[in-house]
C-alpha cells in the first residue's frame, strides 16, 4: 500500500504444558517459551509498530513471590526494547556469576522464568502514543484467581452503552475507552465467578484456604466470557490470562479479527496469523487451526485445552482487507487471493490499453502489491498466449519462422519503475516542506519507457485517501514522459469507514467519498447531500439496532466508473502531461478471489453490526458538522 494506514494489532500467547526442566533438557534452555514468543511478536511486527509488550505469569510459586510480571514499551523500536527489557535481569544474574540453567533459583527469581505468556504488538487506532494505551492491560487482585491480564486486537462501536453498563452496575471506570470497559466487564463477571463458587464451597464446609485452589480449579471461564462478551458489538480477537494460571482467546461471532492456534502435548500458541505459528514451530498448514467465530479456545491450569461456544455464530464476515494487505502474503491462502485479486482485474486493464501490449509496459507500486502484479500478468500472459494461437490458427500453416518467432517471441513488458527510497519521517513540520519531503519517498527507474508513445500499468493493493498518488507517484511517473498512467486498485473504491480496528474512521478522507460528493456539486445534486444529512441526523438518538445506513445514498447517484474518473480527475496533479485514469477492483471480482472472507464493509457499507451503521452516519454527520475525531 502507497499510504501508511494504521491498522489491526497482533496477538501471541504461549502455554508450556511441560515442567521448565523439561526444555531445558529438550532443547537446551528454560527459555524456549520466552524465544517462541520473541520470534511470534517479531513476525508479526507488521500488525503493530506503536507499542508491545509482554506479560508472564508463574503457576507454581509460594504466597508472597511475585507470580506476574509485565513490561510495555512506547519505545521506537517496541519490541526490542521489551525483549531487552525482559532480558536484563537475565543479563545481570550472569554477569554476578549466577548460574542461570539452576531451575529453582531462575523461576523464583528471574521475572520472566515462567510456563504462561501473553505478547501484544499495537498500532494505535485511537488514544495518544502512550504507554497506558498498551496491551497488555492488568486488573490485580489478592486472590489469584481474580487477576486479569487482557491484550486483544478489536475495536468496539458501543463503548458508550459498555460504560454505562459498568456505571450501572455500581462501577466508577478510570477512562473512557473500549479497552477499559473489556477489562472491567471481563474483571466483573471473573468476580461473580469466584463468588459464586466461593459460596459454593464455603457452604460445603471448606475453609477458605481450602476454597481457593478449588475455585481455581473448576472457574467457568466459558460462563464467564458469555456473559461479559453479550453486548459487544464490534470485531475482536481476545487474549487473557487469569492469575493462577488459566489463559483464553475469544473471537467475535463474525469473524471479524482473525486468530489461529497450535498445541501439541508440549506447548499451546496462539497468534493473529497463521504462517508465523508454521515459520515459528515449524508445523504444517494443516496442524494449525482458527479459533472460530463465536468461540473461545480455554486453556485451563492443569493445561487441558478445549474450544468452547461464547456467542451464537452470525454469517461470517472476516474482514476482506486482512487478504488484501494486512496479513503477512506468505499465507498459502492469502498468496493465492491476492494473486486472483490481481488476475481478474487483467481484462479491465487489457481494454484500457486497448489490448496494445506492444506500447504498455507493466510495473506495481512496492511493495505489498507485488503479488496482486504476478496474478495481474498472469492474466495479462493468457490473453497474449490465446493472441498467438489465434495467430497461428489465423494463417494456416503459412508462416515463415522469422513470422513465427515474432509471434511466439511476444511477450508483456515489465519493468520494476517505483523504488521506495525514504520513509518519510514526521520531524518535518510545516506543510511546504512535508509536501516536498512525500515527492520523494519514491525514485523510478529511468529509460524503460518510449517517451510520450508508451502506457504505463502500475498496480497498487488500495487506493485510500490518494494523497501519495497525487503528491509524489504520480509525479514522478510522469518524469518517464508516458503518454498515459494507468494505476491500478486489487481493491475496489474504500467508501466507508472501518469502526473495527483500522484507522479508517473519516470520511472526508477517503478519495472515494470526496469523488462523489464532487460529482454531486457537480451535476447540480447537492440536495442529496443535504437529504443524507437530514436523515443521518433524524437516527442520531436511536438505539444502534434501528440505524440505517444512508451514506450509501450519497454513492447510489452514480457508477462505479464514474467515482473512478473524478477520483481520477482528482488525483491527477496540475503539472502532470500524460493522461491518468485510474481502475478499481470490482466489489464481485473481491468475493470470487477471497470466497470466505466476505467482509466488504468499507467497500459496500454493509457492516456485519449493528454498532457499524452508527458509526457510518454519525462519520457523515461530523463531516457535515466539520467535526474533527473518529465517529465511536
Amino acid at each position: 500500500m502507497s499510504e501508511l494506514i494504521k491498522h489491526e494489532c497482533g496477538i501471541a500467547l504461549i502455554r508450556l504444558r511441560k515442567p521448565l526442566k523439561y526444555y531445558q533438557e529438550k532443547y537446551g534452555t528454560w527459555q524456549y517459551g520466552l524465544n517462541k514468543l520473541y520470534l511470534l511478536m517479531e513476525k508479526q511486527h507488521n500488525r503493530g509498530q506503536d507499542g508491545a509488550g509482554v506479560v508472564n505469569v508463574k503457576l507454581n510459586l509460594e504466597p508472597g513471590q511475585e507470580y506476574i510480571h509485565r513490561y510495555r514499551s512506547v519505545e521506537i523500536n517496541p519490541i526490542k526494547d521489551v525483549f531487552d527489557k525482559v532480558g536484563k535481569s537475565v543479563r545481570k544474574a550472569m554477569k554476578n556469576g549466577q548460574d542461570i540453567s539452576d531451575l529453582d533459583w531462575a523461576y523464583e527469581n528471574l521475572p520472566y522464568a515462567g510456563e504462561l505468556y501473553l505478547g501484544h504488538l499495537r498500532y494505535g487506532t485511537f488514544g495518544r502514543n502512550s504507554i497506558n494505551y498498551v496491551h497488555p492491560v492488568l486488573r490485580q487482585n489478592n486472590w489469584k484467581s481474580r487477576t486479569l491480564v487482557l491484550a486483544g486486537n478489536f475495536n468496539m462501536t458501543n463503548t458508550d452503552e459498555l460504560f454505562q453498563r459498568l456505571i450501572d452496575l455500581g462501577q466508577h471506570p478510570k477512562n473512557y475507552t473500549d479497552t477499559v470497559t473489556v477489562l472491567e466487564k471481563v474483571g466483573h463477571f471473573l468476580d461473580e465467578e469466584n463468588q459464586f463458587r466461593f459460596r459454593q464451597y464455603k457452604n460445603e464446609g471448606y475453609s477458605n484456604r481450602d476454597i481457593s485452589p478449588l475455585i481455581e480449579e473448576n472457574l467457568d471461564i466459558q460462563s464467564i466470557l458469555e456473559k461479559a462478551s453479550k453486548d459487544w458489538d464490534g470485531g475482536y480477537a481476545m487474549a487473557g490470562l487469569i492469575g493462577h494460571g488459566d489463559a483464553f482467546v475469544t473471537r467475535d461471532p463474525w469473524g471479524i479479527r482473525p486468530a489461529h492456534y497450535y498445541y501439541d502435548d508440549e506447548i499451546v500458541v496462539v497468534a493473529s496469523e497463521r504462517p508465523v505459528i508454521q515459520t515459528v514451530m515449524n508445523v504444517k498448514y494443516d496442524e494449525i487451526h482458527e479459533v472460530k467465530p463465536g468461540e473461545a479456545l480455554i486453556v485451563k491450569r492443569d493445561g487441558n485445552v478445549s474450544t468452547q461456544m461464547v456467542r451464537v455464530p452470525h454469517k461470517r464476515k472476516s474482514c476482506s482487507f486482512e487478504r488484501i494487505y494486512f496479513s503477512r502474503g506468505s499465507d498459502k491462502d492469502i498468496y493465492h487471493e491476492r494473486k486472483e485479486l490481481g488476475r481478474l482485474l487483467a481484462p479491465t486493464i487489457l481494454k484500457a490499453v486497448n489490448y496494445d501490449i506492444d506500447k504498455t509496459v507493466f510495473s506495481y507500486i512496492p511493495n505489498t502489491s507485488e503479488t496482486a502484479f504476478y496474478g495481474m500478468m498472469k492474466g495479462v500472459d493468457q490473453h497474449v498466449i490465446q493472441w498467438k494461437k489465434d495467430q497461428i490458427k489465423g494463417r494456416n500453416g503459412k508462416l515463415s519462422e522469422e513470422e513465427l518467432v515474432e509471434i511466439i517471441s511476444k511477450e508483456p513488458r515489465i519493468e520494476k519503475i517505483a523504488i521506495k527510497d525514504v520513509k518519510l519521517r514526521t520531524f518535518i513540520a510545516d506543510d511546504a516542506s512535508r509536501d516536498d519531503l512525500v515527492a520523494h519517498v519514491y525514485d523510478i527507474t529511468y529509460g524503460v519507457l518510449e517517451e510520450e508513445e508508451d502506457t504505463l500499468v502500475i498496480i497498487d493493493d488500495s487506493i485510500v485517501r490518494g494523497t501519495t498518488l497525487k503528491k509524489s507517484i504520480l509525479k514522478i511517473l510522469d518524469r518517464l514522459n508516458p503518454k498515459k498512467i494507468i494505476v491500478v486498485s486489487s481493491a475496489p473504491q474504500i467508501r466507508y469507514p472501518d469502526c473495527y480496528g483500522i484507522d479508517m474512521a473519516v470520511l472526508e478522507r477517503f478519495i472515494a467519498f470526496s469523488a462523489a460528493i464532487e460529482l454531486l456539486k457537480d451535476h447540480g445534486k447537492e440536495n442529496v447531500i443535504d437529504e443524507v444529512y437530514k436523515k443521518c441526523k433524524a437516527q442520531e438518538n436511536l438505539p444502534k439496532e434501528e440505524i440505517v445506513n444512508y451514506v450509501k445514498e450519497i454513492y447510489r447517484q452514480f457508477t462505479a466508473e464514474e467515482i473512478s474518473q473524478k477520483i481520477a480527475e482528482l488525483l491527477k496533479p496540475e503539472d502532470c502531461k500524460a493522461e491518468v485514469e485510474i481502475i478499481y477492483q470490482s466489489i464481485e471480482n473481491l468475493h470470487i478471489a477471497c470466497p470466505n472472507d466476505l467482509g466488504d464493509w468499507y467497500f459496500t457499507g454493509n457492516y456485519p453490526t449493528p454498532g457499524g451503521n452508527k458509526v457510518v452516519n454519525t462519520s457523515f454527520i461530523n463531516y457535515i458538522e466539520g467535526k474533527g475525531g473518529r465517529a465511536y
